[in-house]
């Protein structure tokens, strides 16, 4: 009984390094194929961060940001009149959708200046949610369109309801990057991709 079990977990262990070899081929075989899985894997790393930011309605009817954080998934909290909800996403679609036709059509706060942006009431509910941290997660198309615009990035600051909520707002998230790059950086060294050099010794190894 025991000759039986030791052939079943030689063929266990055989088989398990077959599969490592032909990993192993793969990864020789396209340098380039591997760069992109790599790139893949962390692009999916980042898509797993997001941001919770709560938006007030002000007295005057603007939109500002009251507060925001990293956390493990975006939402977006709205007090309106003392009462506080969270954003379905369907909403949060919507209003992503409104903006971008703005923008699209040069009708958008966003890409005002600010002055304009203050004599005409603010940013409105969309647009202040696409000056926040969040909006890189909610809307990615309409932010590589804003990414670029001078008259964005100076509204950005000014749709937060203080300065002090804002460089909070800032310290916050570098600290989170700084943190997801250095797990990131660990992951690649001790992945698979990083020891290519171990998986060699093994399939060598195995084929002599």
């Amino acid at each position: 009984m025991n000759k039986h079990v030791k052939k079943i977990s030689n063929y266990a262990i055989t088989g398990g390094m077959g599969v490592m070899v032909l990993a192993t081929f793969n990864g020789c075989g396209d340098s380039g194929e591997v760069q992109q899985q790599q790139q893949q894997v962390q692009q999916q790393s980042i898509a797993k961060e997001g941001a919770s930011v709560t938006i007030e309605k002000q007295t005057d009817g603007s939109y500002k940001i009251l507060d925001e954080f990293p956390s493990a998934k975006s939402r977006v909290i709205l007090i309106e009149d003392g009462k506080e909800r969270i954003l379905t996403q369907e909403e949060i679609d919507k209003l992503v959708k409104e903006e971008e036709a703005k923008v699209d059509a040069g009708t958008s706060n966003l890409t005002k200046k600010p002055e304009e942006v203050a004599e005409s009431g603010g940013l409105g509910l969309a647009g202040t949610l696409m000056a926040s941290m969040a909006a890189g997660m909610l809307g990615a198309a309409l932010m590589n369109k804003l990414s670029n615009n001078q008259n964005y990035q100076q509204n950005r600051r000014t749709s937060y309801k203080s300065p002090s909520t804002y460089s909070r707002s800032q310290n916050s998230f570098s600290k989170a990057r700084a943190a997801n790059k250095a797990r990131s950086t660990g992951a690649k060294k001790s992945g698979f991709f990083g020891s290519k050099k171990s998986s060699s010794t093994r399939s060598s190894s195995f084929g002599g």
